[in-house]
């Protein structure tokens, strides 16, 4: 599964921390917040998630995109301290000429 984490700390000692676990996981830095493993297991994923959780705070928001998930794009974003998720689906079209 590919997988995205865009970092986003509200202070130094959550970026330490977050850049710390994104190395310990495999992530490779990307770009300055942004780090990428095509790698990672679902069960991984989600030891990464309760870490990420364990080391942020308040005032952290931690962004991850995964592909596949059910066939389409998953968008987890955690924000003062809460889990979002939502599956980002195609458009559905009513003109059969787009179904092509």
């Amino acid at each position: 599964m590919f997988v995205s984490v865009v970092l986003d700390p509200g202070g130094e000692d959550s970026a330490r921390e977050l850049t710390s676990l994104m190395s310990d996981y495999g992530f490779k830095r990307v770009q300055r917040a942004c780090w990428e493993s095509v790698k990672i297991s679902p069960a991984v994923l989600n030891e990464l998630k309760q870490d990420i959780d364990r080391a942020t705070d308040y005032y952290d928001t931690v962004r991850i995109y995964q592909f596949p998930v059910e066939n389409v794009l998953a968008v987890t974003e955690l924000y003062r301290k809460k889990w979002k998720r939502i599956l980002v689906k195609p458009p559905v079209s009513s003109d059969p000429r787009r179904l092509k």
